[in-house]
């Protein structure tokens, strides 16, 4: 069934599978052999984990692209617009080449029922292979193994960080997790892994898969020092780094990528990526008087990150904060309790929302002491992000502090569709 625009595409493949989430490859891989796709000229470099896998698909992205290389990478999710996750040469792609690989990938699909990830990551795939790309860079939705982005053979397999999220999907034992986030590496390959403090089932799926694997901490390491950072491996050495706006452990990954891929990136290339890359979304600042930023941290590896970095400010932010009910909510607000002046909770729209009421009870089970005798002056409860960030902002102007706006996609998203409207 043609489509005439990409918002009823959309319409129509959320309605092609009765679940939303359905790891596997075998629908996928089907459709993908009809498709008779090629590879890029190049590589295809493959990225899992926690957390740190869009900030480390955007700083390879931006590196390569500086090099003149031709680049499609697919990311996951979207702030504002689907078109976000398809992106060439560091620009999203349009709704007339989307519409052509839906297009094409409904005619290939016959009676086999695909999710909207599925969907999504096939349509990625057409896209790059019309484009006849250097490099693909694709990020992993959820686990590794199974998860469909995993239908193409990479070339260098990618792992962030692993911690305990999606554990409905995953199981909650950090072996377990890091085995499938490994799954995505291949017989003779490259396997990076960023992981501080690595689980042996990293080494142990390499070992079993076949696949060459450097490690941080044994294959190449980095250190930082008042504001300047250096990093060492396989026989090289750049110091004198600029600390980026993105996490500095990812940053420390992309040069083992780039070094043990063979492309030796010269020192002044690397200064130029880390001062001047950026994603949307972490810990990115979008207003001044007072000073807004939002970030999508949501689990407790991601929380830790955000408290490092708002120790930078000069003085406690306030938080606007709403959470999806299926993550950690517990340990991100423990981890957070500490950072913020004032605490602007909302509810979340949908099943997984998680409800204002709820942050707030574990705020006040993280600061007892604090907040006892003055409770509603510190934490406060709302429908609606767009309510909690107007009643944030005029408290933030009338205390000369910053805003932060974190917790999930969805709350930032809320708010960028809110600010936009406003503009």
């Amino acid at each position: 069934m043609t489509q005439t625009s990409l918002a009823s595409w959309l319409s129509y493949i959320e309605s092609q599978h009765p679940s939303e989430i359905e790891l596997g490859l075998d629908r996928g891989n089907e459709v993908l052999a009809r498709l008779g796709l090629s590879r890029p000229r190049n590589k295809v470099i493959t990225v899992s984990g926690t957390n740190g896998k869009g900030s480390t698909c955007a700083m390879l992205t931006q590196y390569l692209c500086a090099q003149h290389h031709s680049v499609g990478t697919y990311t996951s999710p979207h702030f504002l617009v689907f078109n976000e996750r398809i992106a060439l040469n560091d620009s999203p792609c349009d709704d007339e080449m989307i519409c052509r690989a839906f297009d094409a990938i409904e005619a290939a699909r016959g009676n086999i029922a695909l999710t909207y990830f599925e969907f999504s990551t096939l349509a990625a795939l057409w896209i790059f292979d019309q484009s006849d790309l250097d490099y693909w860079i694709l990020e992993v939705g959820l686990g590794g193994r199974l998860d469909s982005v995993n239908m193409i053979d990479t070339d260098v397999a990618v792992i962030t960080s692993i911690s305990l999220d999606h554990i409905d999907w995953l199981g909650d034992n950090i072996d377990v997790i890091a085995q499938e986030k490994a799954g995505i590496a291949r017989k003779d390959k490259l396997l990076i892994s960023g992981v501080v403090n690595p689980p042996d089932s990293i080494a142990a799926t390499a070992l079993e898969i076949g696949a060459h694997l450097r490690q941080k901490g044994t294959d190449f390491n980095f250190v930082s020092d008042e504001g300047l950072w250096s990093w060492s491996g396989a026989g090289v050495e750049y110091n004198n780094l600029p600390t980026p706006s993105l996490p500095l452990q990812n940053a420390a990954t992309i040069i083992a990528v780039l070094t043990y891929m063979g492309m030796a990136p010269k020192q002044e290339d690397l200064v130029r990526l880390f001062k001047t890359a950026q994603l949307t979304g972490r810990f990115q600042k979008v207003a001044s008087t007072p000073d807004i930023y939002i970030d999508v941290a949501h689990n407790p590896e991601a929380a830790i990150e955000l408290s490092q970095r708002i120790k930078q400010l000069v003085r406690p932010p306030i938080a606007v904060c709403g959470m999806l009910k299926d993550k950690d909510i517990a340990s991100v607000v423990s981890h957070l309790a500490n950072s913020f002046s004032d605490w602007f909770c909302c509810d979340l729209d949908g099943p997984r929302g998680a409800k204002a009421e709820d942050l707030s009870a574990e705020i006040v089970r993280c600061l007892p002491n604090l907040l006892s005798n003055d409770l509603s002056s510190h934490v406060h409860t709302f429908h609606s992000v767009n309510q909690a960030y107007d009643a944030a902002l005029s408290k933030a102007k009338a205390d000369q502090r910053s805003v932060i706006v974190f917790g999930s996609f969805v709350t930032v998203s809320e708010y960028l569709t809110f600010s936009q409207s406003k503009e």
